[in-house]
């Protein structure tokens, strides 16, 4: 709480004080209602990763498999050419907004052009079985699921980061901005009807005084 030696007791400072308590208030719901979509964005961001976490095991168990296929029908040796054969996949990063905080977006780009490709001409020099296609489709499906879920437990955690932030400057503001200036604002009207009291004493005395003067 202020020290009381230090607030200014007359009705500007009143009408002031009452005023921030209005904005803090303001401010403060601002916030809850900002506090809320972030933890309905952040339980929706946790269910998908939920989600593609499943996905994407049963994607590694599909990729693995296919490569015992692919080793089996060209060889280990093979494998590990057409692998060194294969084009860089390129990432772009982009940004979306939510209520305020910019959240990281991966996506491939040209990747999967370069990458046919070049696929294509490892097949003019070697015919390749299903197999191998099969174990590139694998994946190309488990990078792009790991992609998505990096993707989104980034924003997981910048979401968990700024849900915090939010609950410390509500806590303050509840806490402690809004005490202070209510314990401020109800000092001072005491005071002034203290002041108002005084002075009503003090006119009835004189008036007293005058009428038995007179």
């Amino acid at each position: 709480m202020p020290a009381q030696s230090n607030i200014k007791t007359t009705r500007l400072e009143m009408i002031r004080t009452k005023a921030r308590i209005k904005t803090a208030v303001k401010g403060l719901n601002l916030l809850k209602m900002k506090r809320a979509s972030l933890v309905l964005e952040f339980f929706d961001l946790a269910k998908q990763i939920e989600l593609l976490m499943t996905g994407m095991k049963d994607s590694v168990q599909r990729a693995m498999d296919s490569t015992v296929m692919a080793e089996f029908s060209v060889g280990k040796i093979n494998m590990e050419r057409i692998a060194a054969e294969q084009a860089e996949i390129i990432m772009g990063v982009d940004a979306r907004n939510v209520m305020g905080v910019r959240m990281p977006r991966l996506e491939m780009q040209g990747g999967r052009a370069a990458a046919e490709q070049a696929s294509t001409r490892v097949y003019e020099i070697i015919s390749m079985p299903t197999s191998i296609d099969d174990a590139k489709h694998s994946y190309t499906i488990l990078f792009k699921l790991m992609i998505e879920v990096a993707e989104k437990e980034n924003s997981l955690r910048m979401l968990l980061y700024e849900i915090e932030k939010l609950n410390r400057r509500a806590n303050a503001i509840e806490n402690v901005v809004v005490p202070a200036l209510s314990y401020k604002a109800a000092y001072i009207k005491q005071r002034l009807d203290d002041r108002e009291r005084d002075q009503i004493v003090s006119i009835k005395f004189i008036k007293r005084r005058m009428s038995n003067a007179g």
